[in-house]
């Protein structure tokens, strides 16, 4: 069994939230410049142009990537042969409130959703866990602001609904929401499990890279058929129109019960920040 010390962990996820805080995803950035090129609409140029630059001084200046902070989501795949030593969840607090209060970054998480009184420190952050083989543990950071977090949603469909049906409900709701999620959008689609497990499926989707499509076939073709729908509606960039609505779509799924079909869209607006280490 090898054992790893909370505190180790800590020194490591601290790095990883000050950074991803900075930096958009490399792949994401090359991908604005990619489609910045064939994009015949003026606005959506311009756009992607400002995105581009915002970027760049917010890795040179250190300046938040948005103004929303957004919450930290973190998601650790624990090694079954790891042990860690000490409070865990303690030290992932800790991280999250040094990196929020020494870098000035908005607090923008409330002790409760009624009183809505403010942590002023953006803790606590989100944590899921998942088991895996072996002795390593990969843990990813992913800052999600409210803008596009408001713009997801959850639905129990029936069992008898058709690939057709699923495509055209994400690619309405794209329609009804996205133009207010920021685009160019990352969509993450969750089906299956239980109702949060396709929300928490959908979240892990938006993690993976550019491009890298689902292994099994009907799900490819999922994310191919939705990925050109959506960026024919023409919302564009910003939502001022233009081809790049979405930069992609990823599909995750789980075994679910025979009497249901649950369904959940993340979207993940322009800013995306995300990144991971393995320890």
């Amino acid at each position: 069994m090898r054992m790893v010390n909370a505190n180790e962990i800590y020194e490591k996820v601290k790095e990883l939230i000050e950074y991803v805080n900075f930096n958009v995803r490399d792949d994401v950035l090359l991908e604005w410049k990619r489609k910045r090129n064939e994009e015949e609409n003026i606005n959506a140029k311009i756009v992607l142009d400002i995105l581009i630059e915002n970027s760049q001084i917010a890795k040179e200046k250190k300046i938040p990537i948005c103004q929303d902070c957004g919450m930290v989501l973190i998601f650790i795949e624990k090694g079954e042969d790891v042990c860690i030593e000490g409070p865990i969840m303690d030290y992932l607090n800790k991280a999250v409130r040094e990196v929020y209060l020494n870098n000035y970054l908005r607090p923008s998480v409330v002790k409760d959703p009624i009183i809505r009184e403010n942590t002023f420190d953006n803790t606590p952050p989100i944590v899921h866990w998942d088991y895996i083989p072996g002795d390593n543990l990969k843990i990813s950071v992913m800052i999600k602001g409210f803008g596009s977090e408001n713009a997801s949603m959850v639905k129990m469909l029936l069992p008898t609904t058709s690939e057709e049906e699923i495509i055209n409900i994400v690619v309405e709701h794209v329609k009804n929401y996205g133009p207010n999620a920021c685009p160019p959008l990352i969509i993450g689609v969750g089906l299956g499990g239980t109702m949060e497990k396709a929300v928490y499926l959908s979240k892990k989707a938006i993690m993976r890279p550019l491009f890298k499509r689902n292994d099994k076939e009907h799900l490819r073709r999922l994310e191919e058929e939705i990925l050109r729908r959506v960026n024919d509606l023409n919302i564009g960039p910003g939502g001022f129109g233009g081809k790049l609505t979405a930069l992609d779509v990823f599909v995750e799924s789980f075994p679910t019960h025979i009497a249901g079909l649950p369904l959940a869209v993340t979207l993940q607006c322009s800013a995306v920040r995300w990144g991971e280490i393995v320890i």
